[in-house]
């Protein structure tokens, strides 16, 4: 999935009106991104977008809408492509290999800017709406895991990987990601880090090698 970095400067109006909604929420990423959830103000979202504050509540009703459509976008799309990926998978295919593409790909995707809105927002603010924290937790974490829990699970039943709990591993893949993710995306402060390939090249070694069966 691609994304195109948020500009920062307010976006023009546009007269088509299918094109709104992606205004708003263009809009939007950047009104959180600077604000936050709880401080960014839908004046101040319609004055970057170029339209009138009324528009907004013919497509989102108010922030907590926004910030859904947000997240089905661009985190619920990613996911929505890779479970396309995963069911279209020939039986010879390995779920080391399966992981491997699902690892690269999401490696690409998870450093992308809006993901990182979307990252710093869910950690900093959800836990203070508890309808969007529960929303999240199903669209995003449980959908998810459910992914690639089933991957790993095949690869148990074929005997790729020794006999580990799918839910359990499929945790660890994602916090493996996602922090490596935070931490590229601020090498400053971990200048240790080689290069964006090399550091996928790490967690897919590590995290295999975790998997694979134990040499008798």
């Amino acid at each position: 999935m691609t994304d195109q970095p948020v500009s920062n400067e307010p976006h023009t109006r546009r007269r088509d009106p299918e094109a709104r909604p992606h205004q708003i929420l263009d809009a939007a990423f950047h009104e959180f991104g600077n604000r936050g959830l709880a401080g960014a103000r839908l004046d101040d979202i319609a004055k970057r977008a170029g339209v009138a504050k009324g528009t907004i509540y013919l497509y989102f009703p108010n922030k907590e809408a926004l910030f859904r459509e947000m997240v089905r976008t661009t985190i619920g799309q990613a996911i929505a492509d890779a479970e396309a990926r995963s069911a279209d998978a020939r039986p010879d295919d390995t779920a080391e290999a399966l992981l491997r593409q699902l690892g690269a790909g999401w490696w690409t995707f998870l450093r992308q800017e809006r993901v990182m809105v979307l990252h710093h927002l869910v950690n900093a603010e959800l836990r203070q709406f508890p309808d969007l924290m529960a929303f999240y937790a199903e669209e995003v974490i449980a959908r998810g895991r459910r992914l690639v829990s089933g991957i790993i699970a095949r690869g148990v039943q074929r005997g790729e990987f020794r006999a580990v709990e799918p839910l359990v591993a499929a945790r660890m893949y994602s916090a493996l990601w996602l922090s490596h993710a935070t931490w590229v995306n601020n090498r400053e402060l971990h200048p240790t880090l080689g290069s964006d390939e090399h550091v996928l090249d790490e967690m897919l070694d590590f995290y295999l090698n975790a998997l694979r069966p134990v040499a008798a």
